[in-house]
């Protein structure tokens, strides 16, 4: 698999960061009590490319997450989520369904997509994604052959440009569909292990991310600002 961007960043980093990467080097500092490495239940490859950017994928299914928001709403009711979405070249074009989405907590609960209508009564909606604007990570960590840009636009603003929501969205390996997924979590976003699910036509792809606590974040930012700066020193 080819991506684009900082793909040689994201395989250095894969090797140190339990929560979103496949390994621990030995060289590392200790993580934090409780954290362990995430364990897919489906056959898949997943890696970091960012702090809060994972990418997992399969013979037929490709997801970027970006969580920064879903991080920084830790206690809060609504969970929002940046989704890149496309299928593997040779794969047949399909729709892919609000149904197939969904995300597992910390405490074993699979919470599914909102509907559009419980994400127009959450009014303050609008403001959380004012708020992204600011916030936001890039996602644009395709496949080269996902070349099309593509709007997954499960859910719609009222009275904006962006009034319009579908629950559907055509996939192909040509197309880079990227949206935001909002789930509405019973109790407020946990600190901890999630999972988002996406569930194509015959498989599921299973994105680890972790919403860190204040100690965990620190290191997390420790750790990549110093294999940052070590890689762009080799890089030169």
């Amino acid at each position: 698999m080819i991506l684009q961007g900082r793909s040689a960043l994201a395989v250095l980093l894969v090797a140190i960061a339990a929560w979103g990467g496949a390994a621990l080097a030995q060289e590392a500092k200790p993580l934090p009590p409780g954290v362990t490495r995430p364990e897919p239940t489906v056959p898949e490859i997943y890696t970091l490319m960012g702090q809060y950017v994972r990418v997992a994928y399969n013979n037929e299914g490709y997801v970027i997450l970006g969580y920064r928001m879903a991080n920084e709403s830790a206690g809060e009711e609504w969970m929002m989520l940046d989704a890149g979405l496309t299928i593997r070249k040779g794969t047949p074009h399909y729709q892919i369904t609000r149904e197939a989405f969904t995300v597992k907590t910390p405490d074993g609960k699979t919470i599914p997509l909102a509907t559009q209508k419980e994400y127009a009564e959450a009014g303050y909606l609008k403001a959380l994604n004012g708020r992204a604007k600011m916030m936001r990570d890039s996602i644009s960590y395709f496949p080269l052959d996902a070349h099309r840009a593509c709007a997954a636009r499960y859910f719609g603003d009222l009275g904006s440009a962006n009034s319009m929501s579908y629950d559907q969205v055509e996939l192909s390996s040509d197309r880079a569909c990227v949206g935001r997924l909002f789930f509405k979590i019973p109790g407020g976003i946990q600190h901890g292990q999630h999972w988002l699910v996406v569930k194509f036509a015959g498989s599921q792809v299973e994105v680890p991310f972790r919403i860190l606590t204040k100690d965990e974040a620190k290191y997390l930012k420790e750790e990549w600002k110093r294999l940052k700066k070590e890689l762009d020193k080799d890089l030169e």
